[in-house]
């Protein structure tokens, strides 16, 4: 394991991906791939996570997470969001704008860059419901097919904790109802399920593991049945030469605004908060993080 002086670990790109495992991603959306960190990799960033949201949760969205579950709405009950833990500690910083994961990011997506959009630590608490069935690329002003998501546990974790579950296949057709995620979207898209008869597919993950899946891909969770918090942090990747596209609904014009400050439509995705995070010829990226 590499580390810095400080002892949080270096990530190189040193994850190679099967091709036949990258040929079942496209057909399926989706793919689970092990032991892209090891725990002893993970458990500082962990630590520094946990302790970040510990200090945010009175303040992010109004306090919305020091009101009892009940009280917030199938969304906010469903887990705990909080967007761009890289921009919040620079230790954090160097764990999410790796070049492991960039590098991950563009075997699967086939291009020789790829950028984040942005993260999103996702911590589901002890009794915490379920996450409704969605399609992320609803959200997101971006060309579809250039975009995947690595969903990573921080800590062990089985469907009783709320790992995520597929639906496998549809990221094929793109948009399947332009809807976000709410009660309506987990009953539209529960009966499009059953009436095509998709296969569903959902693994016990250690920490390090990870799903990754595409924009157009339906996925939701179970609820957390256990007593112990769902640790996770997702990381939205898409490819370098991306276009941003017209916004087609309010979400997406958030999200312009919000993670693509001062650019517009018709442009490649290039923000202060869009970083490269792998290219091909790059060495070694230097986030300035030290």
């Amino acid at each position: 394991m590499n580390t810095t002086k400080d002892d949080y670990p270096t990530l190189p790109a040193d994850y190679m991906i099967p091709q036949d495992t990258i040929a079942t991603s496209h057909r399926k959306g989706h793919v689970t791939l092990r032991g892209i960190c090891t725990a002893e990799e993970i458990e500082p960033y962990r630590v520094l996570m946990t302790e970040e949201i510990e200090r945010s949760k009175s303040t992010e969205l109004g306090g919305i997470y020091t009101k009892e579950l009940k009280d917030r709405g199938t969304r906010h009950n469903a887990f705990m969001q909080f967007m761009n833990m890289w921009t919040r500690d620079k230790r954090l910083a160097r764990f999410i704008l790796a070049e492991r994961f960039g590098h991950i990011a563009a075997q699967l997506l086939g291009v020789d860059a790829v950028r984040i959009y942005h993260d999103q630590a996702l911590f589901k608490e002890p009794g915490a419901g379920y996450t409704p069935w969605h399609q992320d690329q609803f959200y997101w002003p971006l060309e579809t097919g250039k975009t995947v998501t690595m969903w990573m546990p921080l800590t062990p974790m089985g469907a009783e904790m709320g790992t995520l579950i597929f639906a496998d296949g549809t990221h094929q057709n793109g948009p399947l109802g332009e809807l976000e995620i709410s009660d309506h979207s987990e009953a539209y898209y529960q009966q499009m399920i059953q009436e095509q008869n998709r296969t569903l597919a959902i693994s016990e993950l250690h920490a390090g593991d990870a799903t990754w899946h595409y924009g157009w891909t339906l996925h939701k969770a179970p609820g957390n049945t256990t007593n112990r918090m769902r640790q996770v942090i997702a990381i939205i990747f898409c490819a370098a030469d991306t276009r941003i596209t017209n916004p087609k609904n309010e979400k997406q014009w958030d999200d312009l605004a919000t993670w693509m400050p001062g650019q517009n439509p018709g442009e490649t995705i290039g923000s202060r908060l869009n970083p490269l995070v792998w290219e091909h010829t790059l060495a070694h990226l230097d986030t300035g993080v030290r």
